[in-house]
């Protein structure tokens, strides 16, 4: 690297240009950005095999998306806490189990941004309190229809994708808790 400079910067990122010398070298320029929370997701899985999911519009992209409930977290707070926070405000699920599924680097070519997902189990439910920027519809359903979701494209976020999947694996192989089947 030659020389970065801060291009944006607020609460949640900041983002650097960096002029540098590329591998054939000659100069160039790189882009990153730089996440300022920890992203955290959970798959929630009720004694019947349902899960729930959580649907919005996402702005970037100008349209509607379901997803896991998610959201982000202070780097240097237990990220499992952080999982349980947005559980429970997106949700009003709480969940006396957890299991961790999975960690991540999202979009590793430009940004330095990491998940770690949950299995959740054994739920009680209780009311939502979602963010005043958030406008959340949450559906209880299947966790075979989720999967179906996924396989058809009608789930698309990334981290959903993944950690769908991850537990798409545990039931395949028999090794999800027995009160989540």
């Amino acid at each position: 690297m030659v020389a970065k400079r801060t291009t944006y910067d607020n609460s949640w990122i900041r983002v650097t240009h960096h002029d540098v010398i590329t591998p054939a070298g000659i100069p160039g320029i790189y882009g990153t950005v730089h996440f300022k929370n920890l992203a955290t997701g959970v798959v929630p899985v009720d004694e019947h095999g349902f899960t729930y999911l959580v649907g919005q519009h996402r702005f970037p992209l100008d349209r509607y998306s379901w997803e896991t409930p998610q959201g982000g977290g202070a780097l240097d707070l237990d990220p499992l806490q952080s999982a349980a926070r947005e559980l429970r405000e997106e949700t009003g699920l709480v969940a006396r189990q957890w299991r961790e599924l999975m960690q991540a680097d999202l979009s590793n070519s430009i940004t330095d941004e990491r998940t770690v997902v949950f299995l959740a189990w054994d739920l009680t439910s209780g009311a939502v309190s979602p963010d005043p920027t958030e406008q959340l519809v949450v559906r209880r359903l299947p966790l075979t229809e989720a999967f179906e979701m996924v396989a058809g494209g009608r789930i698309r976020d990334a981290t959903s994708i993944m950690s769908l999947q991850a537990v798409k694996l545990l039931h395949l192989e028999g090794r999800l808790p027995t009160a989540c089947a």
